[in-house]
């Protein structure tokens, strides 16, 4: 096989290869024939898959309601802290102020 016959499959079309083997229960020769994909690279997509490593044969965007949830609160958290900030900030800076305001020193 030169370089040139080499094909390249987008991260969508992966993922719908690999659940027609996982959910629909396909067999790999079956798939790859409908697909018109060598056997072995789709071996190779469902192996990932099972391995877990799913981020390069997953669709774009698919990730599950626990990551999801945990990737929230992980915002939630950091944007709290940010707002906390933002108060001592302003509660600095308006201390600052009426200190270098003539006058207004005790």
């Amino acid at each position: 096989m030169t370089r040139t016959d080499l094909r390249t499959y987008t991260p969508e079309f992966r993922a719908e290869a690999v659940k027609l083997v996982l959910e629909q229960g396909l067999s790999l020769e079956v798939a790859a024939q409908r697909l018109s994909v060598p056997k072995g690279t789709l071996a190779n997509w469902v192996a990932a898959a099972n391995r877990g490593s799913t981020a390069s044969t997953s669709a774009p965007g698919s990730r599950s309601v626990a990551d999801l949830e945990a990737e929230n609160a992980r915002l939630r958290r950091e944007l709290a802290v940010e707002r906390m900030e933002k108060e001592v900030l302003k509660k600095a800076t308006a201390y600052f102020a009426r200190e270098s305001l003539p006058g207004t020193r005790n």
